[in-house]
């Protein structure tokens, strides 16, 4: 096995990355980091055609491509890897990212919110993992990056559907990184903690507050310090991890309950 030099473990030049709900916030921080490393990008998106738009823009023409889908569907799935391949001939790396947060109480809860939110990031996981790993070549290997959250083990109030369906993730990576690795595709989790967005001082203000006083770094993370973890894991400076989640959290996880 060639052991890559140093310079090049995070150079993506001449791999197609897809990275799901990349339309804004986390996702398109993600797709941006793996353009910069020199990667083609198909930026998924399911209603943030605006912001897709212009983060493809962005990205610069011929390297990065918007494209719509509803991934709870099974054929829906398949479409986005098959434009992957048709656009840009291959598909080498996976970013799991698109997924939703309500919040609902266990009590008052209805079925349809349940389902909702079950659909939106844990069916996808699967379909996606799925659809992408038909198409990743065993002879180039192949990576899928899940993204999870620290709720997976620590959850909040009104989060269960939330925290229930990050968790099954997790466990779904564990399972298909044992299936997959023999095809030459890792299958790995990064688990953010709480990330900073435009307007989350002003909107929760208190939980804020909390967080920067629980953390031992001191304040939230960036969305660009999670691509950065996304972007590790599918480089081959991760070839020899699979199945691992890693937390990236600025310590919160690590803080003593008493």
């Amino acid at each position: 096995m060639e052991v890559p030099e140093v310079g090049r473990l995070l150079d993506f030049a001449g791999r197609v990355v897809v990275v799901t709900g990349a339309g804004s916030g986390l996702g398109a921080a993600v797709a941006r980091r793996f353009a910069q490393a020199g990667a083609r990008v198909v930026v998924h998106y399911r209603s943030s055609v605006a912001g897709a738009s212009a983060l493809v823009e962005e990205l610069g023409g011929g390297r990065a491509v918007a494209i719509e889908a509803d991934l709870t569907q099974a054929e829906e799935a398949e479409s986005l890897m098959q434009a992957a391949v048709r656009d840009f001939g291959r598909l080498d790396v996976l970013v799991n990212n698109a997924g939703i947060y309500p919040l609902a109480g266990v009590l008052d809860m209805r079925l349809e919110q349940w389902s909702e939110v079950v659909a939106a990031n844990l069916t996808s996981v699967f379909l996606c993992t799925q659809a992408a790993a038909r198409r990743m070549n065993p002879d180039r290997g192949g990576a899928v990056v899940n993204v999870t959250s620290i709720e997976a083990a620590r959850a909040l109030p009104s989060h269960s559907h939330y925290a229930a369906t990050k968790a099954a993730a997790e466990a779904h990576t564990r399972a298909a990184a044992q299936e997959l690795g023999p095809l030459g595709i890792r299958v790995n989790a990064v688990a953010p903690g709480l990330i900073w967005r435009q307007g989350i001082e002003q909107a929760w203000p208190d939980g804020v507050r909390r967080w920067e006083s629980a953390s031992p770094l001191g304040r939230m993370g960036r969305p660009e310090e999670v691509a950065d973890a996304c972007l590790f894991l599918a480089s081959p400076a991760a070839s020899w991890i699979t199945g691992a989640t890693l937390t990236v959290d600025g310590g919160v996880s690590v803080r003593s309950p008493f």
